[in-house]
């Protein structure tokens, strides 16, 4: 197997790396929260249940645990 005679530079390295990149997460608006919870964000990550209210696609995918707050 070939193998490279001289290292590369930092600039040649550099060139390389400008195309690793990382893209945001794509967010999803949820319509209408079911639960009519407070505290749901109104949008979660795309192809996830909503982590407040577990909802997914309008269906209850998720069971989730409600905090009590102090008062």
């Amino acid at each position: 197997m070939a193998l490279p005679k001289r290292r590369h530079s930092h600039a040649r390295t550099a060139k390389r790396r400008t195309h690793y990149i990382l893209n945001a997460a794509t967010v999803v608006k949820i319509g209408r929260c079911p639960t009519n919870n407070p505290d749901c964000p109104g949008a979660h990550l795309s192809h996830t249940a909503c982590p407040v209210c577990g909802y997914y696609k309008g269906r209850q995918a998720v069971l989730v645990k409600r905090k009590e707050r102090k008062r």
